[in-house]
């Protein structure tokens, strides 16, 4: 059965590590792929906290990534992505540099969100968060909300967090995780109703109703923020091609959060493809016309499930003191059991 979440990508494994309580209230979310994809990334707004971008670029040597790390800490954080390329390295994935199967270069792109407020000063993810975060990643269900990169997390006057979803077109899987944290709102304060709310499929999101009541959060957003994830499809794209899901992704940033990728955000989006299955091949001005048509179903799918996974992200988190989560202010959108 499909989880709902980027693991319905075969290959693509997630792992958290995060620290809540006793001055912390921070950690680092990692998409694993061992066997490589191919990776690019999309990113916008003023305040980008990113490592490994330009080695994205279509005109650049490397082609295959082995994880994105995800990490709170601001520009402290972006420290957890060693972690991570210390795990790989030991396990042998890398790019090959040497003759020996382990001498090889970890290729750990990253970003990270603005979250120092939530944690006493000093108290941010480090190389151990990253380690950790692979030492627990597999297929299979992600834990969504207050977890992980999304553990100090904010949209807005709102907690935020991480969220993944995942649908299949034309029989290609698409997956997504986004970890939460804007300068704008990702609600509609006068009604309760989440800005991507209609993207919804098959309920979801778990609510009995939108609630149609305002209220006034008493918390106001910070002025340095964040929003970024991951687009993971099981396609054999090149990273011209795998760079058109990233922008899809933020286009779907766009229609969660208003305003979004303003002067404070570093909205940041991957892509990663792992080429399970090719697209229709291009020979001759048709078959190329077919192999775009293909292509742009896929773009039109990753801003769908980037968009839900950002609603999964709001509604699953819990709030922190003095930072309410979306059901501290509005429990009667959800069913008396969840």
């Amino acid at each position: 059965m499909p989880l709902n979440a980027i693991t319905d990508v075969s290959g693509v494994l997630v792992g958290h590590h995060d620290r809540i309580g006793d001055g912390w209230a921070t950690g680092t979310t990692v998409v694993l792929v061992p066997d490589g994809a191919v990776g690019a990334v999309d990113q916008r707004g003023g305040a980008p906290g990113t490592r490994e971008t330009n080695l994205l670029e279509p005109e650049n040597l490397v082609q295959r990534v082995n994880a994105v790390c995800f990490s709170g800490g601001s520009a402290y954080g972006l420290a957890a992505a060693d972690g991570v390329m210390r795990w790989l390295g030991e396990h042998g994935h890398g790019f090959p540099v040497g003759r020996e199967p382990h001498e090889v270069v970890p290729i750990v792109p990253g970003a990270v969100i603005f979250d120092l407020p939530r944690s006493a000063w000093g108290n941010r993810p480090d190389a151990t968060f990253g380690y950790a975060a692979c030492a627990a990643a597999k297929a299979g269900p992600v834990e969504q909300g207050t977890v992980g990169a999304g553990a100090g997390a904010q949209v807005g006057s709102l907690k935020g967090g991480v969220g993944t979803a995942s649908e299949v077109v034309d029989g290609f899987v698409v997956g997504a995780l986004a970890v939460v944290n804007a300068s704008g709102e990702a609600v509609r304060l006068a009604t309760g109703e989440p800005f991507a709310a209609d993207h919804e499929v098959d309920g979801e999101f778990g609510v009995t109703g939108w609630p149609r009541r305002a209220v006034t959060p008493g918390t106001v957003g910070t002025d340095l923020n964040t929003t970024v994830g991951v687009v993971a499809v099981d396609a054999l794209l090149s990273k011209a091609e795998c760079r058109r899901l990233a922008v899809a992704g933020q286009d779907a940033l766009a229609r969660a959060v208003r305003p979004a990728h303003t002067m404070f955000d570093g909205d940041t989006v991957f892509a990663l493809a792992t080429g399970a299955r090719e697209l229709p091949a291009a020979r001759g001005p048709i078959g190329e016309a077919s192999r775009m048509v293909a292509l742009d179903a896929l773009a039109a799918a990753a801003a769908r499930v980037f968009a839900r996974a950002m609603v999964h992200g709001l509604l699953a988190a819990t709030g922190l003191p003095g930072l309410p989560a979306y059901r501290d202010l509005w429990p009667e959108a959800f069913a008396p059991n969840r």
